[in-house]
């Protein structure tokens, strides 16, 4: 077990980890913001949350890294790679393993940080065991999680046991991050040029570093969609579906209907294309404010890279229309949190947040919109999602 946790844990050995070593050669690089809103303060029970490949793990790393700069004992930063766990209670034993090589290192405080921990079958039940069990009582522990199914239900079991933590959404990088990799100054000839790259490889500095490909993607979309227990030719159809009516409101019913399947099972895969932060649902919102549930809704995937790896997988042709629209929507949810659509006889509303309300247009407009209804064309998206962000 020793020889285990000394290779994930480098710094004991006084080692360079070979994945910041990594990260200083490659050509595109940031340090993550959100590494800042990790609670450092005992106790604290961090989730850390987001799609796989987007930057978590080497996020974690370079807070590692700054911590042991001020830290007099290496071993009282303790990272761990739980994808190669088969079950929660080989995690407490990995835990127990740990707790008794700081005691010998004279360790009194601990930064725990236990990576992908969502992959483990109930894995909460081995963190919660421990947190009940006073092992945490004076460390900062952090987990990360690219599968969040029943996420509201899990995070609450640990309620009244996160002291100072915090939960912390990471997503692709926004279009204003990303044209930052680029040019420090806004242009609006610079930044279609960089909307088009954007387009191609959404916000993922893997994609970008030539380190992450759309075969990639769907071997990964694929391995969680099976260790979720859920079959993958099913999972397909359904995201097929979505994208063969895309932008469009659609229902469950009819999704159930050009993928071969009931309504419940289509929700399920919903509800999975949701826990592994690919899919988002946009709701109707009508005009007193009030979110009808029984209408249709649109469905968006939430990166352009992942949208062209799932297009692919699924054997369908993704329009740039279909794109603007999403990229539009998602950095709105991404600024406030929601996101609805309102629609009439007369006209659509693709994206409706806090009193903003925009119309996404690829070509000529033929119906007249409300004056407050702001219409942006393809040529103007770039200006107003840098604005935004």
């Amino acid at each position: 077990m020793i020889g285990l946790l000394e290779d994930q844990n480098p710094w004991w050995i006084h080692e360079e980890d070979p994945e910041l070593r990594e990260f200083k050669k490659l050509r595109y690089r940031i340090t993550p913001k959100w590494i800042e809103e990790i609670s450092l303060q005992p106790f604290s029970l961090n989730f850390i949350l987001g799609p796989r490949r987007v930057g978590k793990t080497l996020g974690m790393k370079l807070l590692i890294k700054n911590i042991l700069e001020h830290s007099k004992n290496p071993y009282s930063v303790f990272y761990f790679d739980c994808s190669i766990l088969e079950s929660y209670k080989e995690l407490v034993k990995v835990m127990e393993a740990y707790f008794k090589i700081r005691r010998r290192k004279g360790v009194k405080s601990s930064y725990i940080f236990l990576d992908e921990v969502t992959l483990l079958p109930d894995w909460w039940r081995g963190v919660k065991y421990l947190i009940d069990r006073k092992k945490f009582i004076d460390d900062v522990l952090t987990v990360t999680g690219s599968i969040t199914l029943a996420r509201e239900r899990i995070i609450g079991a640990f309620g009244g046991r996160m002291g100072r933590g915090r939960i912390i959404e990471v997503t692709p990088l926004s279009f204003r991050e990303y044209y930052h990799l680029f040019y420090q100054e806004f242009a609006r000839s610079k930044a279609s040029e960089v909307f088009e790259n954007y387009l191609e490889t959404g916000g993922y500095l893997a994609y970008l570093n030539g380190m992450l490909t759309t075969k990639d993607v769907i071997l990964t979309v694929k391995s969680d969609i099976l260790t979720l227990g859920k079959s993958t030719s099913i999972a397909r159809d359904v995201i097929g579906a979505i994208i063969d009516v895309a932008p469009d409101p659609v229902s469950f019913r009819k999704l159930a209907e050009r993928s071969g399947v009931s309504v419940p099972t289509v929700r399920e895969y919903i509800e999975v294309f949701e826990a592994l932060h690919i899919l988002l649902q946009i709701p109707f919102r009508d005009e007193g404010g009030r979110i009808i549930e029984r209408k249709d809704r649109k469905f968006i995937i939430r990166d352009p890279l992942i949208a062209r790896a799932l297009a692919k997988w699924a054997g369908r042709e993704i329009g740039k229309d279909v794109l603007y629209e999403w990229i539009v929507q998602k950095h709105l949810y991404r600024k406030f949190g929601e996101v609805f659509y309102f629609r009439t006889d007369r006209y659509e509303i693709d994206a409706v947040a806090k009193g903003i309300k925009i119309e996404v247009k690829s070509g000529r407009i033929k119906k007249k919109y409300p004056r407050d209804v702001m219409i942006i064309g393809g040529e103007e998206i770039p200006e107003f999602l840098y604005n935004l962000t």
